[in-house]
């Protein structure tokens, strides 16, 4: 796997990060979070096959962000699933709100809608302050969708589809990620991450 876009250089803690740091990190928590506590059970084969594109965005703005969007929608519409299957756009510049980001996401389902990709490509949205409508911000079901950076995940339909009827109890996920969470608690939640108090 590698990354496909131009250098950026998102501030963290005051330090400037590379590109490459961008996607180390949102590797991490994929393997840690996604895939180490069975968040999404469909995950591991794709990352083991190394079909997931990861692209570090430029962008600075909610426009930028969906222009990026749409260039990454159309060219998974195009490329051969069984050399990309999904997409992770990661935004470290930009949508650092949760109330903004999840406007972008309104706006980028209707982009899928006119693209005349509906029932081809979804989109599945993660953020470092992601919360459930009715949650509280701390609330720790919250974490099933944090991730290091505001991220957009572009996925294929048939391949959902595929992975739903593999796994029989894929209408359970939700329950039991929350299960999963509130066993770990907080301080769990960090140690399993490795983040520092």
């Amino acid at each position: 796997m590698s990354s496909e876009a131009n250098a950026a250089s998102p501030e963290m803690g005051g330090r400037p990060l590379s590109e490459e740091a961008v996607v180390a990190a949102t590797q991490h928590w994929l393997v840690r979070a996604v895939i180490g506590l069975n968040l999404c059970p469909f995950a591991k084969a794709v990352h083991a096959k190394g079909q997931i594109r990861y692209v570090v965005s430029e962008a600075r703005d909610m426009e930028g962000a969906l222009t990026e969007l749409e260039a990454e929608l159309k060219w998974l519409a195009e490329a051969d699933p069984a050399q990309v299957d999904t997409t992770l756009l990661i935004l470290p510049h930009a949508l650092g709100g949760f109330l903004e980001f999840n406007d972008c996401v309104f706006f980028a389902e209707r982009l899928v809608d006119q693209l005349g990709l509906h029932g081809i490509l979804q989109i599945a949205s993660f953020h470092p302050d992601y919360r459930f409508e009715g949650s509280e911000p701390e609330d720790i079901e919250n974490y099933t969708n944090r991730a290091p950076y505001p991220i957009l995940h572009l996925l294929r339909e048939a391949s959902v589809t595929r992975a739903v009827e593999a796994f029989p109890d894929a209408a359970d996920i939700y329950e039991r990620n929350i299960e999963t969470m509130q066993r770990l608690g907080h301080e769990g939640w960090r140690r399993w991450m490795g983040e520092k108090e």
